[in-house]
């Protein structure tokens, strides 16, 4: 059994009838390179089953402790069916991009079965390329970022020459926690729960408005005073204190819908590296100064361009080297202003990399263990509605979100990957979206270019496609832009 840390458990406790807690990717595959030349839902289900032993997290079932006195656990699923989670599916013809995209949108916009592993896969034929996608969704409360990179470097090969492992060692069956055993540990999860509210408490305070909490009137002010309490204590003059960021109020920034837009794309990667030479930025700040131009567009065509900044979510990655093949989410979630206000695309991408800049300082100096500590001050047993009700401050009438959109852009292998023998093509992430939090564009780098994937609440954005001609635009504007003097 392995008992899931608070923060995974508040992408479960985000889900009701309207939002979910998963993640996933279309991986677009070549299956002429395969050795049959076929990529179909049993050829993934015997790679699979020839690699289950080296993923444990896609065998896991939840286990809720009674009335949810403490964190639930993972378990070993008894009766475990492959069959159940990977699904064959085919378009109708032409079978283009559009068609896969609404496809994909109605398979992410329903929940997952908990009473199963919290993963599915579709085989999906009928492209009009030839190629074949594979969606794959999994909760985000078995894995953030780098440990879903860590279980498809498991399922991809080098070479069109599938590898092969050494066989499993025979598996020493796990009997499923009885009543007794769960009820034990219940009663235990009360003091446990105070112990890790105490053991918190001076590592959250002076870092609360950097969390979740900084969204409900006075936390913020009462974690800038104090970190700078601590500060003085420490004598640390070198500490970064975040200025007081306020996200205005757009048509994405509401309560969601249950249904979904995603739409997806890809741009050169060396475009951006061209950019970024002449300039003297990083990648990624080409890659989120031109998530602001394209946001921007859209706002100007919808005519709701706000005078001040979006904020914008972007996730940080605190897991280590030694907790690597753990699984799970070591994550900070850092808000930086995204520079929309700014028409001008050079003086958007100073004012970008400055930003970045000024989160990177900031988040060297939170403990990584932040977000997982804050969430210790509520107790199990009202965890799921706190942390709704949390996410839900900004779309009240009166309230603010606490972040307009998330953008994530995500370093992946300069070569080709193969799955099954069949190459891998591109590779589009579907992220996550929550009320008062409507659009999320992430961007994977892969072989040469960025696989973008970009969800939105179908009722907030359908017009979501265009996005990706905006975030083309707005490339090009960089491009363009006559070289500083």
């Amino acid at each position: 059994m392995k008992q899931l840390s608070s923060l995974d458990v508040q992408f479960l406790a985000l889900e009701n009838a309207r939002q979910t807690g998963h993640v996933g990717s279309v991986a677009v595959h070549d299956p002429s390179t395969a050795p049959d030349g076929r990529l179909t839902a049993a050829s993934m289900m015997e790679l699979l089953r020839e690699r289950m032993h080296l993923l444990p997290p896609l065998r896991w079932r939840l286990i809720e402790v009674p009335f949810g006195l403490d964190y639930p656990y993972w378990v070993d699923d008894d009766r475990f069916d492959l069959s159940y989670h990977v699904r064959e599916s085919a378009l109708p013809a032409p079978g283009n991009d559009h068609q896969l995209a609404d496809l994909v949108s109605r398979l992410h916009a329903r929940p997952l079965d908990r009473d199963r592993p919290l993963w599915e896969m579709y085989v999906i034929s009928g492209l009009a390329s030839g190629y074949v996608a594979v969606y794959t969704k999994i909760h985000h409360s078995v894995i953030d970022g780098v440990s879903g990179a860590e279980i498809t470097g498991l399922l991809l090969d080098l070479t069109p020459e599938v590898r092969s492992f050494p066989a499993a060692d025979p598996a020493v069956p796990h009997p499923r926690p009885g009543n007794a055993q769960m009820w034990g540990r219940a009663l235990l999860g009360l003091p446990r729960a105070q112990m890790r509210m105490l053991r918190s408490l001076p590592r959250v305070l002076p870092h609360l408005e950097e969390t979740t909490l900084a969204g409900v009137p006075g936390v913020g002010r009462l974690g800038r005073l104090t970190g700078r309490l601590d500060a003085l204590v420490r004598g640390d003059d070198d500490r970064v204190i975040r200025a007081a960021m306020t996200a205005p109020k757009t048509s994405f920034n509401q309560k969601l819908s249950p249904h979904r837009r995603f739409a997806f794309g890809r741009l050169e990667l060396d475009r951006f590296k061209a950019v970024k030479r002449v300039y003297g930025v990083t990648v990624n700040d080409v890659v989120v100064a031109v998530c602001a131009g394209a946001v921007r567009r859209w706002l100007l065509d919808h005519k709701e361009l706000p005078d001040e900044p979006l904020i914008a979510q972007i996730p940080v990655s605190v897991r280590t080297s030694e907790q690597a093949g753990t699984y799970g989410n070591r994550i900070l979630i850092m808000a930086v202003p995204l520079h929309t206000e700014m028409p001008d695309p050079v003086a958007r991408l100073k004012a970008t990399a400055s930003a970045l800049a000024e989160m990177k300082d900031r988040h060297q100096a939170l403990p990584a263990d932040l977000l997982t500590d804050v969430n210790h001050f509520i107790p199990p047993a009202l965890f799921s509605r706190a942390a709704r009700a949390l996410f839900s401050l900004g779309t009240s009438a009166v309230g603010r979100p606490t972040w307009n959109l998330a953008v994530s852009n995500v370093p992946g292998p300069q070569l080709p990957l193969y799955c099954g023998g069949a190459r891998l093509v591109a590779n589009y992430p579907v992220s996550v979206i929550v009320d008062g939090m409507g659009l999320n564009i992430t961007v994977m780098s892969y072989n040469g270019d960025l696989d973008i994937g970009i969800i939105a609440d179908r009722e907030q954005m359908p017009d979501v496609w265009t996005l990706l001609d905006d975030l083309d635009l707005s490339l090009t504007e960089l491009e363009d832009a006559p070289p500083l003097g």
